[in-house]
């Protein structure tokens, strides 16, 4: 729930200009544009004015130009420059480099470790974005939104991840062909997205392999069904979200960009 907007005398954004007497019981529902804007991080509620008036503003896919246009944060959908803008602030967005060893689990009944370290610091009720096995390090999203989780983590959708893989034995640009080519798994065909050799050497090799399945330990099945068996396998990009220098079992939220790409593959999605 959110107070009623106490932002400005008159005509709220309808460009009648009557005031308050003239509204009577058809003063327009919501809170204006720019108000919910600001509270959402976007800028200042003057800088959101000029981008409105700019058009660079979409709500429910449909260019603004008037500041006083009024919306609810509940239902309307706001976009500055194309990039989507979460307007409930109670969502909440957290990058989490999982470390080897953490199931990938809110409560794990055997008492393995769990997300329950990583999360219990925050007072929302976060939970996992798709899986990473146990063995498997590397980028993980946490969140309470239930919506744009199912968009991210349904294999229909496509979401794009990144994996480096440290291999056994040398690897050859012929292997990685396959994998881009496709080949058959006992589960049906599998295809990498692209695959690039990082480094070569007689005792292990190290290569990159980009992928939009979310089909169980598909990169560790792929590489062994080449010759290559997975030593050692990080997640380093998960959609638009990379993991730069965030130290194994460190976290953070993410950025309003990097959620602006999130909500953005989400809403595109659901179209």
């Amino acid at each position: 729930m959110r107070p009623a907007d106490g932002d400005g005398a008159g005509g709220a954004g309808r460009g009648d200009g009557a005031g308050a007497a003239g509204r009577g019981a058809h003063q327009p529902e919501g809170e204006r544009l720019q108000k919910v804007m600001a509270a959402a991080g976007v800028a200042s509620r003057r800088i959101c004015e000029q981008y409105i008036a700019e058009g660079r503003v979409e709500v429910n896919g449909q260019i603004v130009t008037e500041p006083g246009r009024r919306v609810d944060p509940a239902v309307d959908l706001v976009a500055v420059d194309g990039v989507a803008v979460q307007l409930d602030t109670s969502r909440r967005y957290v990058m989490l480099n999982k470390p080897v060893g953490v199931l990938s689990s809110m409560r794990d009944e055997r008492g393995r470790p769990d997300l329950r370290t990583f999360t219990s610091d925050y007072p929302e009720r976060l939970f996992n974005v798709g899986r990473l096995d146990s063995d498997t390090s590397g980028l993980l999203l946490l969140t309470n939104d239930g919506a744009l989780a199912h968009v991210l983590a349904h294999p229909s959708f496509g979401v794009s991840k990144t994996y480096i893989a440290t291999v056994d034995g040398a690897i050859t640009p012929q292997a990685l062909a396959k994998l881009t080519r496709g080949i058959t798994l006992e589960d049906g065909p599998i295809a990498a997205d692209k695959a690039r050799i990082l480094q070569a050497r007689s005792g292990a090799s190290m290569v990159e392999v980009t992928l939009h399945s979310g089909r169980n330990r598909i990169v560790r099945r792929m590489l062994d069904a080449v010759g290559h068996p997975v030593l050692q396998l990080v997640r380093r990009s998960f959609g638009p979200l990379h993991l730069g220098t965030l130290q194994a079992g460190a976290a953070r939220d993410v950025t309003k960009v990097e959620l602006g790409q999130l909500l953005t593959i989400s809403r595109n999605a659901g179209e």
